[in-house]
């Protein structure tokens, strides 16, 4: 039974392809990533036993012999740091307390890959006779034979004073050969004779020296050997030989590199996965910035892959992927490198490209999308968006290219998805903006420090004031202000915040309305703003109705706002329903910023809608534009005929009130009469009944 593997939420979750990798070795071997072990065969657990996971990278060095530990951990520290770490010999202990040697062997030079094999192999035996051999190597000719290892007696000189039948199998000598006495370096393959060099002079000094080998023979495989060579001395402590055994390691070579391969390789398309992706990457934009060049990169997202998957199934979906992969892979130029980044998202990376070049390849990878797919005898396609980004000029490095190409893609999505976006810094100025306004949003919910203004709405005729509108403001750091909600835009995009900040906005503006109530205050409706996102989860009206029960709050004292884009966004099921509960339950619908959005007199007709609030950029031109005029008549005719109440919104001048009510308007908010207040003041006009002349 394996060990578990923890993924980054600390559930357990083991990964059955490396899984099976791992236990189809012959000695107790793991996966390290980052210093921490993620996952273990069963030979592993069986030896060091079922203790707490959490302690399990640590676990095996409590079970290292105390004289060998210091050697241990310096190569486990090394492991940690670099990635690899030459291998080591030391005494470990079972469950059962019974030590033997062990040879760990900790990654290997050159890899490159984050998730690292560890494995840890008994040598207890080949110990043995290594320490048998080093006192009486002549007289075990037999032994050494018998043995699998590949056994080599070398002069001080480098050359071969006797060696078993195993390595003369393995170099290509006569078995029967017995003189020897020709240059070992001279049988090992040009590509590792420096590396023998060096240990054959490191075990010359003196010192035992390892490195890592292998051999080739005509009509044979190459054999990949660990080779240890040991320096032997005489009684008097004179050094007179070098004792090498090579141990063959092929199996565990071809094992890791099996393991490499399923952790670089995404399994459903054949694919390079994100891993794989993100070092391929980063080793392409060195070579290019070595050579001066450039190069191209492509995220490409699939459009609603999600409704593919609920409409047809999982198994649909896949396919859809896999074909993509092959049309991909086929579309781009030889050299470019195509990976499966996880979910329905692909990158694409091209070398020695410029803008035009790579805007065009692009182009055609959008083309895809009107490919149909065939499935179970269903034809379906899927949209596709693809963000690109040029190096060096959109990003000196891997995380900048990666953040443009994203940007541009994360554009493009926010403005109706589908084709291409290439990234400008205009976009990024764009993205870090967003990004701080949400940040913004974040630490308002965080402090709980959003507050209700109100700005009244007023007759227009008398200056009687009607209603008002709660307005989320907050306090500038360091006492700079008042700040409006038109900051936080970007915010209001994101459903989790546009929620969280809404929440905190109800519930003041209801404590506020419950307190004027308390007061014995005749209070007037007060209009609160819904974001289209809030309608993204069917609850809408019902979490509204609760809360105005809470305070004790009748629904005719609260006007809901909503935008057009409300009633034609994704969700307007979800919408039209949550208008007629609140309507049925007597609060008023208005439908703000009228004209600015996908007007359509459908929405008058298909929604419970009350009031109509002409934008502000209307009344602000209607002075100067007669077009602008015409339309605000037109609309003040419509609104009697539909029974809408009519509402201009940024009432600024004298000029702009006196059209106002010749085009048939009552009621109007803005400047021209006041700007939003704190709750407090509310309550002063509310007990005076103060009128509201214009300024």
């Amino acid at each position: 039974m394996g060990g578990p593997r923890v993924g980054g939420s600390g559930a357990v979750d083991v990964d059955v392809q490396l899984q099976a990798v791992l236990e189809a070795l012959p000695q107790m071997a793991a996966m390290v990533r980052d210093g921490v072990l993620v996952q273990a065969n069963s030979r592993w657990w069986q030896f060091f036993g079922h203790g707490p996971f959490q302690a399990a990278s640590q676990h095996w060095l409590a079970r290292v012999n105390p004289e060998d530990r210091p050697a241990v951990l310096v190569a486990w520290e090394s492991f940690i740091t670099h990635g690899h770490a030459p291998a080591c010999e030391c005494r470990l202990h079972d469950v059962d307390g019974k030590e033997s040697w062990f040879e760990v062997r900790l990654g290997s030079p050159g890899d490159e890959v984050p998730l690292r094999a560890m494995t840890i192999t008994d040598v207890s035996a080949r110990r043995h006779l290594r320490q048998s051999l080093e006192r009486n190597i002549r007289q075990q000719d037999h032994m050494l034979d018998a043995s699998l290892d590949c056994i080599k007696l070398l002069n001080v000189d480098g050359t071969l004073r006797h060696m078993n039948r195993s390595g003369c199998l393995a170099l290509g000598v006569p078995v029967e050969e017995r003189a020897f006495g020709m240059t070992w370096l001279s049988l090992l393959p040009p590509d590792v004779r420096e590396r023998g060099r060096r240990a054959l002079a490191q075990a010359g000094s003196g010192r035992s020296a390892r490195f890592g080998g292998k051999s080739v023979l005509s009509g044979h495989k190459p054999k990949y050997w660990d080779n240890i060579l040991t320096p032997m001395f005489d009684g008097e402590g004179n050094l007179n030989g070098i004792l090498c055994v090579s141990r063959d390691v092929t199996r565990q070579q071809e094992a890791e590199q099996r393991l490499r391969t399923a952790s670089e390789v995404d399994e459903l398309t054949g694919l390079p996965n994100r891993r794989s992706f993100n070092r391929r990457l980063r080793a392409s934009i060195q070579r290019q910035r070595d050579r001066g060049g450039t190069l191209g990169l492509m995220i490409i997202d699939l459009d609603h892959f999600k409704h593919v998957n609920d409409t047809l199934g999982h198994p649909a979906g896949d396919h859809l992927l896999r074909m993509l992969s092959k049309w991909l892979t086929g579309l781009v130029p030889g050299g470019a490198q195509v990976a499966r980044l996880g979910g329905d998202e692909f990158a694409i990376v091209m070398e020695d490209v410029d803008a035009d070049t790579l805007m065009a390849a692009a182009e055609k990878v959008g083309l895809l999308s009107d490919y149909p797919v065939n499935f179970a005898g269903q034809v379906f396609n899927t949209g596709m968006s693809v963000g690109c980004a040029l190096y060096p000029r959109d990003g000196q490095d891997q995380s900048e290219l990666l953040k443009a190409a994203d940007t541009a893609l994360n554009d493009l999505k926010a403005n109706g998805r589908g084709g291409v976006r290439m990234f400008s810094r205009r976009l990024m100025a764009f993205a870090e903006m967003a990004a701080s306004q949400r940040l913004i949003a974040r630490q308002l919910v965080r402090d709980a420090a959003a507050l209700p203004y109100y700005q009244p709405k007023v007759d227009l005729r008398d200056g009687t004031v009607v209603g008002y509108e709660a307005l989320l403001r907050w306090q500038r750091p360091g006492g700079g202000g008042v700040q409006a909600d038109c900051h936080l835009d970007e915010a209001f995009r994101d459903y989790e915040l546009a929620s969280r900040l809404a929440e905190l906005m109800h519930l003041q503006v209801l404590a506020d309305i419950a307190a004027w109530q308390t007061q014995g205050l005749q209070v007037v409706p007060v209009a609160i703003n819904a974001a289209p996102v809030e309608f993204l989860r069917d609850d809408f009206a019902e979490n509204l109705l609760e809360k105005l029960q809470r305070f004790g709050v009748s629904p005719t004292l609260v006007e809901l706002e909503v935008t057009e884009q409300v009633l034609s966004d994704r969700g307007s099921a979800f919408v039209a329903r949550a208008l007629g509960v609140l309507k049925g339950a007597g609060m008023r619908i208005a439908l703000d910023d009228f004209g600015t959005g996908h007007s359509s007199l459908a929405h008058l007709r298909d929604y419970p809608i009350d009031t109509l609030k002409i934008d502000r950029s209307f009344v602000a031109r209607m002075v100067e534009e007669p077009a602008i005029s015409a339309i605000v008549e037109a609309i003040g005719k419509l609104g009697p005929s539909l029974r809408l109440e009519l509402v201009a919104e940024g009432v600024e001048s004298l000029c702009q009130r006196q059209i106002l009510l010749r085009a048939g308007y009552r009621i109007g908010q803005g400047f021209l009469y006041d700007r939003a207040i704190q709750a407090s003041e509310v309550a002063e006009r509310l007990a005076n009944g103060t009128r509201l002349l214009p300024a």
